[in-house]
This record gives structure tokens, C-alpha cells and sequence, in this order.
């Protein structure tokens, strides 16, 4: 696969710079007039400003507020960063090599840039604490979910990766704290059917053939709680947690299943009990046995 050109303007705080495409045509006689368009959220006066102060360029340099509409031209520009609240956790460093950097992700930390969540991602602040611009994840974990995530130093290399997890190549194993019940027979393999529509923030199970599966196991329990092993053998969104609701333990904090509560996003109280524990692979580049583990645990549970 082809990579894209280098961008000619330089990561800002461990961000790329945004990257946009024109249309082939369009009515837009400037710039700033497709702009205006293409960006409703962006009050015209920052487009305007934006143009002033040159922070939109090409592949020729910064263009300015006269500069005319081209048809399948590319530009590129940073973002306004929305304001965020620190996530007051650190990420610690399992494992690095000259290729793979595998982390341990705390609670409330998303992976990667996405909607709110830009400059308080994994991502973002492990390209710029450990300066490897290049980085790339190679997987996601859920931002509520802490523990385990596979990021690749040279991006070349993540086609390979990908493609193992894609193709279940990866045996993954989550450890999870929930309600103990003892009609419960366990172990036992849960499947359904889960779907998560654009736009909805939960997922659900719904009749046909299932496209999700999970071993679930009681490791052991104590005080009305059991500590619980999961291996996924899918990855559908929000998998583990739909799976243990549906048995009747929802995993311990859940805001989402069985019932969702919408909770602050500067809210780290009560973390999902939730941990991504294992990782294991054959290395698709050297073909080496790879183990990794989580040294996190979870606080209900010492």
C-alpha cells in the first residue's frame, strides 16, 4: 500500500495536520467560499482569520484570503483544539523495540483523536513525551477500558499488524470484576449478534446469525463479587460488556448496559472494571512468539 506524501506543515503538539481534498467541481469561485461550505461549524471569521494569518497551505505554500477554488486540489491545516480536561493517569510502557511500543493504558484515556478527545489521547501524548512523530496504534481500546495497546514505531509496518488483528490472530485476554452468581454455570461461550448504528453511542444484540463471541470464565469470587477471565474471539464494539450484561453481571461501573447514564467527561470516579490483560501473537515480521501482560489491577479488586 501507498503512503501519502509527508504533509508540508509539521505535527502541532503530536497532532497531524488536518488533511482536505477539494471536490472536481463546485459552484465556489475561492477558497474561503468552499471552506464556509464544507465547514458549518467554523464561524466564517476564523475560516477568515485563518487565511490572514497563512495557517492554510499547499503543496506550493500558505494561501491567503484571494486565493481561488481548485478543483481536486489538497489542502491542509491544524484544528481549533476543543478545551479538555487532563486525564490526571499516566501511560506506562510494557514493552519497546524498534518497532512495537506496547503500553498500559489507564481508565478515561481514549487511543486514538476522536470527537472530544484530541489532545488527552494515548496517541497524541505518546508521539510527543517519547518524540515518535511516526507512531501509529495498531488496535483500539475503548477509553473507559484500561490495560493493554499494541502501537507501531514505524508506520510502514502497520499493514502487517492490522491485518493479524483482523484475521484473529491475536489472542486476547480481559479480566473483569462483576456480581457473583452462583446458579451461573461457567465456563461458558457467549454469542450474538451485535450491531452499533452511526451516531447511536451504545451497541445492541439483535436477532441473526452472530458475529460476536466471547469465552467467559470465573477466575474465583469472594464478598458477593467474582473476578472473571474473558477471551474474546471477535472484536465487535462494546463486545464484552453487551456479553456480560446479557448474563447478568454487568461488568462493575458500567455506564452503558444494561442501562445507559450519561456521565461528565471530567468525571474519573468509578472506572469501568474492565482490563485488557493479555496480549499474544506471532510476530508477523520475524515470526517470534510475542507475550504481553498487563500490570495494572483493578480497584475493586485486591
Amino acid at each position: 500500500m501507498r503512503r501519502r506524501a509527508k504533509p508540508p506543515l509539521p505535527q502541532r503538539l503530536g497532532l497531524d495536520p488536518v488533511r482536505m481534498r477539494m471536490p472536481a467541481e463546485g459552484p465556489w469561485r475561492t477558497l474561503r467560499e468552499h471552506l464556509v461550505f464544507r465547514l458549518p461549524r467554523v464561524d466564517p471569521a476564523r475560516i477568515d482569520e485563518m487565511l490572514r494569518e497563512r495557517r492554510i497551505v499547499d503543496v506550493d505554500g500558505p494561501l491567503g484570503p484571494d486565493a481561488p477554488f481548485v478543483p481536486e486540489g489538497v489542502i491542509w491545516f491544524h484544528r481549533d483544539l476543543p478545551v479538555e480536561t487532563p486525564v490526571p493517569f499516566a501511560i506506562d510502557i510494557v514493552h519497546r523495540d524498534d518497532d512495537l511500543l506496547v503500553v498500559d493504558k489507564p481508565h478515561f484515556l481514549a487511543t486514538i483523536p476522536r470527537g472530544q478527545h484530541i489532545a488527552e489521547t494515548a496517541l497524541v501524548r505518546l508521539r510527543r513525551d517519547l518524540d515518535l512523530p511516526d507512531l501509529v496504534p495498531a488496535h483500539r481500546l475503548d477509553r473507559v477500558t484500561s490495560g493493554l495497546v499494541l502501537f507501531l514505531i514505524r508506520p510502514e509496518i502497520r499493514g502487517r499488524y492490522q491485518t493479524m488483528f483482523r484475521d484473529r490472530l491475536v489472542r486476547k485476554e480481559y479480566e473483569a470484576i462483576a456480581r457473583h452468581r452462583a446458579d451461573l454455570v461457567l465456563p461458558t461461550t457467549v454469542r450474538s449478534r451485535i450491531v452499533k448504528e452511526k451516531g447511536v453511542i451504545v451497541a445492541q444484540e439483535v436477532p441473526g446469525p452472530p458475529n460476536a463471541e466471547t469465552l467467559v470464565d470465573l477466575v474465583e469470587h469472594r464478598d458477593g463479587l467474582g473476578r472473571y477471565r474473558l477471551r474474546p474471539l471477535t472484536g465487535r464494539t462494546h463486545q464484552l460488556r453487551l456479553h456480560m450484561s446479557g448474563l447478568g453481571v454487568p461488568i462493575l461501573n458500567d455506564d452503558f448496559y444494561p442501562v445507559l447514564t450519561e456521565k461528565p467527561l471530567d468525571d474519573f470516579t468509578h472506572p469501568l472494571q474492565l482490563l485488557a490483560k493479555v496480549l499474544e501473537f506471532d510476530d508477523p515480521l520475524t515470526g517470534e512468539a510475542r507475550r504481553f501482560e498487563s500490570r495494572r489491577t483493578l480497584s475493586t479488586w485486591h
